[in-house]
This record gives C-alpha cells, sequence and structure tokens, in this order.
C-alpha cells in the first residue's frame, strides 16, 4: 500500500492508543503455562499479538477471541503438544524468542519460523544461552531462523549476566528456567522493560549494582487475568507530533507508562515537549496515565547509551523530534537498531535525508542537526516492511512543504492498525 501525507496545518483531538503489544504477547504466552483460565481483556488486533494467539494454538492452548476479550486456557508446564509442523512467529521477535525459551526449558521438539523479515533477524544471542542449559538448536547460518529446536537431556541451571540490556534476551533464559528443579539467575546491569518478571512476579533482588532475577520450576504461574493498557510506543509517535506541529493539542487516555517503557517521555521533555501525564489507575501491574501534548520548540539532545534500553523502540520518532530542535542533537549506544524489522539507523535516516535534514550516520548512532520550524520536502518514503519506519515518517511529513508518499505502509498494522485513521482525524489541513 503506498499512502500519501499531506502537511498538517496543526493536530487536534482525542485519540485512544491501542492495546500494548509487548504485555498483550507475554500475556498470550505466559497464559499457556498456567493450568487456569485466563481473562485478557484489550487484547488488541495488531499482528503480532494476532500472532501470538495462533502460535499458543499450535502447542495445544485453548482460544476463545471474544473481540478484545480473549480467554485462554492453558496446558501447563507439562501439558503442551509437540507441533506437527513448524510454528511461524510471522513479524514477531518477541514471540520467537520468548516461544524459544518456553520450548527449550519444556523440552518440547519443534521448529520456529517466520516472515521474510523475521528470518533475516539474529537469534545467535537466544542459541547461546539455551544451549548452555541443555538445549540443542540448530539454525540457519549465522543464527537466523528457523530454528530447530530440541533437547534430549536435562534442564542445567544457570546463572546468566546479560551482556547487553535486551528484555527479550532476559525473558527467553528466564522461560527455559521455569522448567528447572533449581533456580536459573539473569543478572542485569542495565535495567530492561520489566513486564516479564511484573507479570509472572518473579523475585528480583539488587545485587552488586545488578537486578538478580530468578526462575525455577518451584515459582507457581499465575493466570493472566488483565486489561492490557495503552501502548505508549504507539502514544510516542503522537507526542512528538504534537510537540513539532503548531498549535497542536492531543490527548490520550489510558495510557501504559512503565518507566522501563517510557524514558522517552523524559527525553522528550528535557527537549523541551509540553507534556503532561495524568495519573489514572494501574492495568494489572503497569501504571496508566492520561498524556497530553501540546506544541513546544524543542532543544537538542544526546541520548546516552544507558537512556537506549527503555528508549529503543521510539527512537525513529525521536530522530524526527531532534529534526525540528534548535541545535544539534546525537544518539549513541543504539547498535542494536540495526538488527530490528529493519536496520533503523540506516532506514531513519535515509527518512531524514530524503525530507533535506542534514544527518550524519555512525556505527552505533546518529548525529542530526535541527532546525525550529523548518519545512520538509515533499518525498518518496520505503518503510522496509517496517512499522516503525512508516509511522516515523508519516510524522515527518506532516511539516512537509508537500505531500509525501510512502510505500508500503500497511506495515504499520503489525503494531498500530488503527494509526492512518488516527493520523487522519488528527490532522487539520
Amino acid at each position: 500500500m503506498r499512502k500519501t501525507v499531506e502537511p498538517a496545518a496543526r493536530l487536534r483531538g482525542t485519540i485512544i492508543p491501542p492495546a500494548d503489544k509487548s504485555i498483550a504477547q507475554r500475556s498470550a504466552l505466559f497464559a499457556l503455562l498456567s493450568t487456569e483460565t485466563s481473562r485478557i481483556t484489550n487484547y488488541p488486533m495488531a499482528e503480532d499479538p494476532r500472532t501470538a494467539l495462533a502460535c499458543i494454538r499450535r502447542l495445544g492452548a485453548v482460544v476463545e477471541d471474544d473481540g478484545d476479550t480473549i480467554q485462554i486456557t492453558g496446558t501447563g508446564r507439562d501439558g503442551m503438544l509437540a507441533p506437527r509442523v513448524p510454528v511461524d512467529c510471522g513479524n514477531s521477535g518477541t514471540v520467537m524468542r520468548l516461544l524459544a525459551g518456553i520450548l527449550a526449558g519444556a523440552g518440547i521438539p519443534a521448529t520456529l519460523t517466520g516472515d521474510a523479515s523475521l528470518s533475516r533477524r539474529p537469534m545467535k544471542r537466544i542459541m547461546d544461552p539455551l544451549t548452555r542449559m541443555g538445549a540443542e538448536i540448530r539454525s540457519a547460518d549465522g543464527g537466523l531462523p528457523p530454528l530447530e529446536i530440541r533437547r534430549d537431556g536435562p534442564l542445567k541451571p544457570f546463572r546468566f549476566r546479560l551482556p547487553v540490556a535486551s528484555a527479550q534476551l532476559k525473558s527467553c533464559v528466564l522461560l527455559a528456567g521455569l522448567f528447572g528443579e533449581e533456580a536459573t539467575q539473569v543478572l542485569e546491569p542495565v535495567a530492561s522493560r520489566n513486564h516479564t518478571e511484573t507479570m509472572l512476579g518473579l523475585p528480583v533482588v539488587r545485587q552488586q549494582g545488578a537486578n538478580v532475577i530468578s526462575s525455577s520450576r518451584q515459582h507457581p504461574i499465575p493466570p493472566q487475568n488483565l486489561q492490557i493498557p495503552g501502548d505508549f510506543s504507539a502514544a510516542a509517535f503522537w507526542l512528538v507530533a504534537g510537540s513539532i506541529v503548531p498549535d497542536s493539542e492531543i490527548v490520550m487516555p489510558a495510557t501504559g507508562v512503565n518507566p522501563t517503557r517510557s524514558a522517552a517521555l523524559d527525553i522528550l521533555r528535557r527537549m523541551g515537549a509540553d507534556i503532561v501525564d495524568e495519573v489514572e489507575d494501574q492495568a494489572g501491574n503497569e501504571p496508566v496515565a492520561l498524556l497530553r501534548v501540546r506544541s513546544a520548540p524543542l532543544k537538542p539532545t544526546l541520548i546516552h547509551p544507558d537512556e537506549i534500553p527503555n528508549a529503543i523502540d521510539e527512537l525513529p520518532v525521536l530522530c524526527v523530534a531532534m529534526a525540528f530542535a534548535d541545535g544539534v542533537s546525537r544518539i549513541t549506544g543504539a547498535e542494536e537498531l540495526r538488527y530490528k524489522e529493519s536496520d533503523r539507523l540506516e532506514a531513519i535516516r535515509q527518512v531524514l535525508v530524503a525530507g533535506g535534514v542534514r544527518v550524519e550516520g555512525h556505527r552505533d548512532g546518529l548525529t542530526i542537526y535541527g532546525e525550529p520550524g523548518r519545512k520538509i520536502h515533499g518525498a518518496h518514503h520505503d518503510s522496509r516492511h517496517d512499522h516503525r519506519i512508516a509511522m516515523a515518517a508519516a510524522i515527518l511529513s506532516l511539516m512537509g512543504e508537500h505531500a509525501s508518499e510512502i510505500d508500503n505502509a500497511e506495515a504499520a498494522s503489525v503494531s498500530y492498525p488503527e494509526f492512518w485513521s488516527h493520523l487522519d482525524s488528527l490532522a487539520h489541513r
């Protein structure tokens, strides 16, 4: 799908962000492991969460789908079925990496596949610790999917220090550890999103400057009875859009503001963004707030490596914000972006350059030369089938002198099926 994005004079209105896909995917996978029935409300229609449901059905879970309410009767740790055909993880790196941990821990032989994009994403980072725990994993060259997983011997306990801050790697190892008689421990020097340990109620202690999270067979797996909050990563696109488009005001109720996910909120405020958050409630153990953003002049900033893990999904659209700051901004320590659905550092660099923004690319980041109130060139952008690049290009295009076109714009549906309709509802042209 090719989408034309016209410049906007202002953005005004209230929108409900889609349900958080990180929490949704986890809720489905964890419900598989529970012996009780889980009831999950506000379950999203986005592709990745729907993929999670398809995968747990393949392993024996009973899923009753009533629109945005999902009821899952899990198999428990010991009742999963060995799938007769490969399990398709679609575009979801979260599903593949977390499910690999579950299958390795349970000793269920299976093959995990994905779409063309996921098949280019390296999996060696999870293969190494799972192999040390006793699993045998075969992959394509360089650790690329598909992954053939089996385990013939006993599951070995493991004390694993994360080499990088990665919630998916952390979760993979902890989920495998849930099947061991002795505890597996993950040491996390730099905090990453904490949904897995929060939703499973895993013990977390602080030792020698690191979080230490433990899992074992002795830990009960609770049913996933929760209401999923709005996705902060989706809301971040409107926080940037509302900041850079003049005379704008956007309100987003019921948005998750987990502090291990919302570093972009602090970064934008540091840049001078006018964002107010009014705490509303808890959705499960997740803090929820109403977010309100109004247009404001932005200052340049430096995003440090220790901020990257908790702003990783928002970095492409934060680059758009930097293009309108009054000076030079830099991102460092973000090499992880090169291994997402696309090489996001290069993809967003090309989007900005096509729009007339001066950008310098580095191995682990970007230098962006901002200019307040600049008019962006009308341009032709390729999303690279990456949802966050498609949406970031759209936000940039709102500040264009002329209309821009975005190829493969349907990629937005991976995380935000309503994005284009929400854009149309907010934009005054």
